[in-house]
């Protein structure tokens, strides 16, 4: 036997095709409930934070002083960008094709 037909018989079986079916895990349907109200939450904080930023605006508008509130409207905004993506990261990762 030579050593490529010996390396060929070894490494063959290694290359077939698995084929797996997936199945959801016990306890999955309350996860993704947990997960669907933190999305939730990330939600409505950043139209707080908004909102929050909002009437900052306005206050240091009114009575001067420092100038706060664009690093909260950043933030709220990166953070919702953040948030949004990573959902559709997942959903792209997770979908079957």
């Amino acid at each position: 036997m030579t050593t490529s037909q010996l390396l060929t018989d070894t490494i063959a079986p290694l290359a077939q095709q698995v084929n797996i079916t997936p199945e959801q895990p016990p306890g999955a349907n309350g996860l993704i409930k947990i997960v669907n109200w933190l999305s939730w939450f990330v939600m409505l904080a950043g139209i707080a934070a908004l909102i929050y930023a909002g009437g900052k605006f306005a206050w240091e508008r009114w009575h001067g002083g420092a100038v706060e509130a664009p690093k909260i409207v950043l933030g709220a905004l990166v953070g919702g960008i953040i948030a949004t993506s990573a959902g559709t990261i997942m959903t792209q990762i997770t979908s079957a094709k």
